[in-house]
This record gives C-alpha cells, structure tokens and sequence, in this order.
C-alpha cells in the first residue's frame, strides 16, 4: 500500500510542487542524484571510474510535450556524449523517449534518436533507451529494433521490467535476436492484469529469465548481452552462481546498480565482475526520487531520519 501511494506521488503535480522546494527532500534527493549538472554528474562518474565502477549517466526527464525542449534533450544528450569521449570519461548514456518528444509524435522521437546515436555510434559509447509505463512498451521495443538493426550497432540496448506478465516472451525473443538488455525488476504502478502483484512473483521471474536469457543459444553468431540491475541480495547470489556454474564470460553480462545504492555492494562486485553505477543528474529529479523511496522501506527511512535530524 505504500509502495502505491509513494508511486501515486511520482506524477502528481501537486505533490511536486511541495517536494521540489522542501530543503530536505531536495538535500536527501542528493543521494540518488549526481546533481543538476552535467559538470556534477561527470566528476561523480570519475570518482566512480576511480573505484573500478563503469557508468552510465542519465540526464533526468520525462514526458516532454513541447518539440523545442525535446530538440533541446537531444543537444544535451549530443553535449554529453563528446564530453564523455572528450574527458575519456568510462561511461555510457541512458535516456527515455518521452523525454525526446515520443508523446509528441514518434517521428519527433526517432529525428532526436537517430541524431544521439550517429553521436555515440562515432565515439563507440553505448546507449540504453530505458523502460517507461507499460503503454510504453510495446513502441520502445519497435524503436530499440529500428534503431539497432539502422545503426547496426552493438553498443545500443534497451530495458526489460520483470514484473511485466508478457516478460518471459519479450526476452526469449529478444535472446534470440542477440539483444543487449538490462533486466530490472519495474517501479511504476501496474494493474494486476499487466503486472505480477506480488514481490515474490516479480522475484521469481527475475531470476527464471534471467537464467533462461544466459543460456539461450547463439544464433548467427549474435551474443545478447544482459545487464543485471537489481539491489536485491537474494537476486545478486542466484547471478553470481549462475555465471559460475555456467562459465558465462564477463562479454555476457554486467552487473548494474543505481547511483547512491549499496555502494559497498558495488566495489565488492566490481572485483569479480563488471560493475556498471546508474549516475542521474538534472533538475527534473522528483519522479526518480519518489520512485526510489517506493522501492525500498530502507530509502524511506532514510528520507525521515533526514527530516528529524534538522
């Protein structure tokens, strides 16, 4: 029931407009957010490059509705990507579609893609277009197809939520075709009829396509890549046994966690495996942050023992 309300909280207006100028909010925001620019965002991801961690910086924002602040994405994405090859800075991008114009038109979205993707294709940075709502998935599939057989580029991937029920398919399918994929576990609000209710269920699946998305065979010679993107220490240990007892190479996977999380965790995986930190900055970071305190009662504790220590 929290989990919901929190989730609720994530898209109503009012509730932003009271969190983004609550001093608290936004100094605990800060430890799931690099900052507010992309000069923040790059000095954490060379701090984290110093601790052996991979990156992948995400410039916060969603469901933009005016084409000139879609446009204006796009040339920050394009900024971004020649600094990261500029500063030989370890580090990938991740970006949503919503965010270059996809609720406008989807050609408005592919004309801001295809021109992030000739940037990072020239500089072999890879791209990951990240998973929205479930009305979203069916065309981040079509365009993450599109542009990956257009670009003919390895480095582009997508995202898979394992609380979706059409999951198991979507990556058997996408096993098939030499996909590169990060499976998390989804922190949007779902009904029943699309999404699995119960954790124990969401866990389940993580783990059985997980494990059948390792295993799948080569076909043509494509080798799909699978990031796996969970805190969760139950999901952690089945992975690491799996690669062992499948003597999966580290050209298969990599382990991902978000930017402020168990970053113990992170440095201990980051000895054994590729470790990539999901590093989000910018000043649309109120959905992120709500979501963030939905998925785990320990982030929430966090957030009101800041509130009381004032």
């Amino acid at each position: 029931m929290l989990r919901r309300f929190l989730l609720y909280l994530s898209h109503a207006s009012w509730a932003r407009s009271i969190v983004t100028h609550w001093g608290v909010a936004r100094r605990v925001a800060r430890r799931f957010v690099a900052g507010e620019t992309l000069d923040e965002a790059l000095q954490a991801a060379r701090l984290l490059n110093q601790r052996g961690l991979l990156v992948s910086l995400d410039f916060l924002g969603e469901s933009v509705t005016s084409a000139e602040d879609a446009r204006a994405v796009m040339r920050a994405y394009r900024h971004m990507i020649e600094r990261i090859a500029a500063e030989k800075v370890q580090a990938s991008v991740s970006l949503k579609l919503t965010h270059l114009g996809l609720d406008i038109s989807e050609e408005e979205c592919l004309t801001n893609l295809r021109h992030i993707l000739t940037a990072a294709k020239e500089r072999a940075i890879g791209v990951t277009i990240d998973m929205e709502s479930s009305r979203y998935t069916e065309t981040t599939l079509r365009i993450y197809r599109t542009m990956r057989d257009e670009y003919a580029f390895d480095n582009a991937g997508t995202v898979i939520q394992a609380y979706l029920l059409r999951t198991e398919n979507d990556m058997r399918a996408l096993a098939a075709e030499g996909a590169h994929i990060r499976l998390c576990k989804g922190a949007y609000l779902e009904p029943p009829t699309v999404a699995f209710p119960e954790k124990a269920a969401v866990n389940a699946n993580f783990v059985k396509v997980m494990t059948q998305f390792l295993r799948a065979p080569l076909t043509n010679g494509d080798r799909p890549y699978l990031c796996i993107a969970t805190h969760d220490e139950a999901m952690l240990q089945a992975a690491e046994q799996l690669v062992r007892a499948e003597n999966i190479p580290e050209t298969r996977y990599e382990f991902q966690m978000l930017y402020g999380i168990r970053s113990a965790r992170q440095d201990e995986l980051a000895k054994q495996h590729k470790m990539r930190v999901y590093v989000p900055f910018g000043t649309a970071w109120y959905p992120y942050f709500m979501r963030r305190l939905a998925e785990r009662p320990a982030n929430l504790w966090f957030f009101a023992r800041s509130f009381f220590a004032r």
